[in-house]
Parts: structure tokens; sequence; C-alpha cells
């Protein structure tokens, strides 16, 4: 007996994923530098905004480790739903561009131009929002203690060594890009908000380093690690924070979470669906 039919609310198989993750690749590469840097700095102002939310959702839970990570991972989710259902322009997620650029459907220059411009625009996105929350003054909810929770979360990531920050880099976008290849599977909104959030909520539980995110985290824990209630709020003298400085969120942090998050996301996701579901048609 032959298959039945797919019916409207299947979803698409792997091998028609991967030629719509091709196709958006080609058409994400070819979007003007306007267009590519406006969608860049919504993606980056969302996944600030699913910081804030889970920074606020980590403070004072009483639920112990592992279920308050699972709530934080579930609140952080936010960020990435508003960004593929939204419409956004990742830098994270974009890593599977590579996979329009092994079907030689992109050119290196168009995939770097794209990583480069979309790179740029979520930096500006995510730490413009950190400075509107900032001023916002939530850092002074529940007696400071959500600016303590934002300061901390900020201090251990700057402390990372160079090994751990890059591997977290790596697992994490791994997962973010498997959310954002799932969510190709979808038929409807409600199917890519589910595709989204458990890979993300895995991510967030783990501990693993989004560099987008942390173009939030860190500056926020930045503003917040000379103001005195904070610091009397957390039981800390600001050398207890001395690593927050623009080196240790450039080159400490950033940087090695940056490359992980292309090695995670674009090889062994991208390359790796690219070699099991398109290679051989790239070959004919």
């Amino acid at each position: 007996m032959s298959d039945a039919a797919p019916t409207p609310l299947d979803p698409y198989s792997p091998q028609e994923m991967a030629h719509k993750v091709e196709a958006g690749g080609v058409n994400k590469a070819r979007l003007d530098a306007g267009t590519t840097l406006a969608l860049s700095v919504l993606a980056g102002a969302f996944i600030g905004l699913g910081a804030t939310f889970s920074t606020v959702v980590a403070t004072e839970t009483g639920l112990g480790y592992g279920a308050t990570r699972l709530l934080v991972g579930l609140a952080f989710s936010v960020g990435l739903i508003l960004v593929v259902v939204g419409g956004a322009e990742l830098f994270t997620g974009n890593n599977l561009i590579v996979i329009a650029w092994a079907q030689r459907k992109v050119s290196f220059s168009a995939l770097y131009r794209n990583w480069a411009l979309v790179y740029l625009g979520n930096f500006v996105g995510a730490s413009a929002t950190a400075i509107g929350v900032y001023l916002c003054g939530i850092a002074a909810f529940d007696r400071h203690q959500v600016g303590v929770t934002a300061l901390m979360i900020a201090n251990a990531k700057v402390g990372l060594s160079w090994q751990e920050a890059f591997m977290r880099g790596v697992y994490c976008n791994a997962l973010v890009c498997l959310a954002v290849w799932l969510g190709h599977s979808a038929r409807s909104s409600t199917d890519k908000i589910l595709c989204v959030v458990l890979p993300v909520a895995a991510f967030v539980a783990a501990g693993f380093e989004h560099s987008i995110a942390n173009m939030y985290f860190i500056p926020m824990g930045m503003f917040l690690r000379d103001n005195p209630e904070v610091l009397a709020a957390a039981q800390k003298d600001a050398a207890f924070f001395s690593h927050l400085t623009w080196r240790g969120f450039l080159i400490d942090n950033l940087l090695p979470v940056t490359l992980g998050n292309i090695v995670g996301g674009a090889l062994m996701v991208g390359l790796v669906y690219w070699f099991i579901y398109l290679r051989k048609v790239g070959e004919k």
C-alpha cells in the first residue's frame, strides 16, 4: 500500500526543510544593506527583551537550581520566538546560510557580508535594549534583587575561560540552529513556537553561551557594577566585579563565544544537514 498523501497539517520533511533553508539563505544574502541592518537591530532588541524577561524570572524563585534554570530558559525563548515568527535577522540563526553557500547558490563574500551586517545590527539592537532597560530602573525591583541577578549573570560570563566560553558557544548555537531548522518543518506559527521553545530552553538551562544575548547581558552588568544599591543588595564590593570591563566583554567572552557559535551553527548543524540532504543534489 502506498503512503497516504500529506495533509496541510503534516510537517515538512527534513528533505523539504533543507530546500527551504537553502532558499531562505539565498533570500537573506540578497537583502539590501539597509533592510538587513534594520531587521538585525530588531533581532538584537528581541533577544535583549528575552534576556530581560529571563533575568526577572531568575530572581529569587525558591524552586531549586534545575527547576529555576528550566523556567529561565522557557522565559528566554520569547526572544527567538519574536525573531522567527515576527521576522528579523539574527546572526546565530543566519549561520545556516552556509547551506546555500555549500550549494554554490551564495558566494563567500555574500555570506560574509550578511554575517558582518547582521552581527553589527544585532550588537546595536541588543546593547541599545540594555541601555533602555537600565534606564527603566527595573534593577531596583524586589529590593534591587533583579539588579543583583543581572550583575551576577554578567560577572559569571566574563569569568569563563576561553575554552569554556568557546565550547559553550558551540553547543549553544547547535541548539539555536536546530530550533531554527525545526521551525522550517512548521506550517503554522503555533508549530514554529513549539519547535523553538525547548531547544532554546535547553541551551539556557545548560548554561551555554549565546553571543547576541551576551551583547545585552554583559553591558547590563557593566552599567550596574558601580550601583551602590545593587552592590549592597549583592553584599559585594566593586572589586569583586573587576573583570566586568570592555576587555572582559569583547575579548574574554564575546570573541570566543562568537567563534564557538559559528562552529556549532554553521558546521555542526548547517554543513551536516547539507551533507545529508543536499550534497548529492549539488553534485548532479
